[in-house]
């Protein structure tokens, strides 16, 4: 790109003659043309000097003044407007993204910001605005436009095939040919050597449902960089479902990424990450822009207000809420499957049980065999005291259990039906009229839940699987308080979910204890598993490692535990 070798030539040559007292010559200067030898060969210093440019023993001041040249405006969209049957979706939307930045995109669910983002990727058309990419109006009529530009994008939802391998999905149409048939070993060696680079332990040749949700994420993440003319990479909550030591794995690639000039839209609801990764912030609601903020000078209390348009303060549990002597509603004693391994422990009426462990840990393994949605080797199962045989989902629903899965669109919902028909789907009992389904009582019920828990969406009637990721989980939440079931299993309840929801969604949790309900909660999110825990159950490969008190839990003592591969 001839404006970032120039600038980075004329730093260098700056550089290197104020060190030796010389004439610093510009590239201006060289003569243009087909036959300028002495241009060609400043050009390919500069091609050089781009990416070894950084690596020198630059002073700070040195270092600033290099990246306020190279800090070319990669994107900018203007007055972005988008339009859905009933929904202003985008109005008057703004975005703009320099070279080696990360920019934060924040706001609540259903405030625009995947939909901007497939606007800029080909997948909607805009309905008015205008994108810039290297200061050229560009039209992007669909996703090959796109990447044709350089602009690549990882889905907060799994985009994958899940009967191809690893190294299939990351190449698919780009594979590499050997005669008229794909060179497979050249295509598993090239998705290695992704890996190495981003310090991943996978196997190219694992096919991909055999993966868990984590680890299928970092797979998107890697057929995203994979792409050898990427200018601009969008990550739309690319470490909901990771763990902290692969959040760090991907920040330290996302810095590799920006020394190179890579732009990065970070799409998350975590606002901690923010300070750590990000270099700006844009603001987002309603489908409207709001404002862009330096991260190093924002506080993070003024983004939320920003994105929700109010205060939010959660107070942290220090005490357990659950009575002692509560009664014991549900007790677990030693499971046993292929990735469980003697698992017991009791969860008591009106109490939030967390789960907390690495990926792998065998957390939704063991609710799963609770639910009966996996065969359990040995072991038994007790609902108020008496000996229980769940063989089945279905059969958990019967003794009141309902589980939230920690995947939505394969285990939660029925992506073509309406929200209303999700959220009656376990409760089809309380609708019927005779024979028939009460329609309009379905669709009360719906409006009721979704107006509890804010669930944003143009009617109940709407197709579920066009609503957001956010949204979508607050149907599968309103299904089972709807259901009114006596044990709720919540795997990753907040996954996609912005500040404001989880507020009202801890809210919510805390009030369904209170009323005697009893939570057993699945969380990657630490801080979550503090605030609203009474106790804290702790694994690692397939064990109960630790059992703590919400008064004694910190985030040290579960880390501990979490990686503690003896039992006992």
């Amino acid at each position: 790109m001839p404006v970032l070798l120039e600038g980075c030539y004329n730093e260098a040559v700056r550089t290197s003659a104020a060190r030796s007292g010389t004439r610093a010559q510009p590239l201006a200067s060289f003569p243009e043309g087909k036959g300028s030898a002495r241009r060609e060969t400043a050009l390919r210093a500069a091609r050089a000097k781009r990416f070894v440019f950084h690596k020198q023993e630059n002073t700070p001041q040195e270092k600033g003044e290099c990246e306020r040249n190279m800090a070319e405006t990669i994107l900018r969209m203007t007055g972005i407007q988008k339009y859905f049957p009933g929904v202003h979706a985008l109005d008057n939307a703004q975005l703009e993204v320099r070279e080696g930045e990360v920019m934060a995109l924040v706001g609540e669910n259903g405030a625009g910001k995947s939909t901007l983002m497939k606007v800029l990727t080909g997948i909607y058309p805009s309905d008015g605005g205008t994108i810039e990419f290297f200061g050229k109006h560009v039209e992007i009529h669909g996703p090959r436009d796109a990447q044709a530009l350089g602009i690549c994008i990882v889905h907060q939802e799994l985009n994958l095939m899940q009967h191809l391998t690893v190294a299939e999905n990351i190449y698919i149409g780009r594979e590499p040919m050997k005669g008229p048939f794909v060179d497979k070993a050249k295509q598993n060696a090239m998705t290695q050597e992704l890996f190495d680079k981003l310090h991943l332990e996978l196997d190219p040749k694992a096919v991909v449902k055999t993966l868990s949700v984590a680890k299928q994420q970092m797979v998107e993440i890697t057929k995203a960089l994979s792409h050898e003319n990427t200018r601009l990479l969008i990550l739309d909550e690319p470490s909901a479902v990771l763990t902290d030591t692969e959040i760090d794995d991907l920040f330290v690639f996302i810095r590799q990424l920006k020394k190179t000039g890579v732009g990065i839209i970070y799409i998350s609801h975590r606002m901690d990450e923010l300070k750590r990764i990000t270099d700006r912030i844009t603001v987002m609601r309603d489908g409207q822009y709001v404002a862009t903020l330096d991260t190093p000078t924002a506080e993070i209390s003024e983004v939320i207000r920003l994105m929700v348009g109010r205060t939010i303060y959660e107070e942290p549990k220090t005490k357990s809420m659950c009575p002692p002597d509560a009664p014991v509603v549900l007790e677990a004693e030693h499971l046993n499957s292929l990735d469980v391994k003697d698992v017991s422990f009791k969860l008591r009426k009106g109490e939030i049980l967390g789960f907390a462990g690495l990926v792998g840990a065998g957390r939704t393994e063991t609710m799963r065999l609770i639910c009966g949605a996996d065969p359990m080797d040995s072991g038994m199962i007790r609902i108020n005291g008496k000996d229980v045989k769940i063989r089945s989902p279905k059969d958990a629903v019967r003794y009141g259990i309902g589980y939230l899965s920690e995947d939505r669109k394969r285990y939660g919902l029925c992506l073509n039906l309406s929200v209303a028909d999700n959220t009656v789907l376990p409760s089809l009992e309380q609708i019927f009229k005779g024979p028939f389904v009460h329609d309009k009582k379905a669709q009360r019920l719906a409006q009721e839940h979704a107006e509890q828990i804010r669930t944003k969406t143009p009617s109940v009637r709407a197709r579920v699987g066009s609503l957001s990721g956010g949204n979508q989980q607050k149907v599968v939440i309103s299904k089972w308080i709807l259901r009114d079931c006596d044990v709720l299993i919540f795997d990753e309840p907040t996954r996609g979910i912005d500040v404001g929801a989880k507020s009202e969604i801890y809210k919510l949790m805390t009030q369904l204890a209170e009323e005697g309900k009893s939570i057993i909660m699945i969380s990657s999110d630490m801080p979550e598993l503090l605030r609203l825990s009474d106790r804290v159950i702790v694994m690692c490969e397939g064990h109960v490692t630790g059992e703590l008190d919400i008064s004694e839990a910190t985030q040290e003592t579960i880390m501990t535990y979490a990686t503690k591969r003896e039992v006992g």
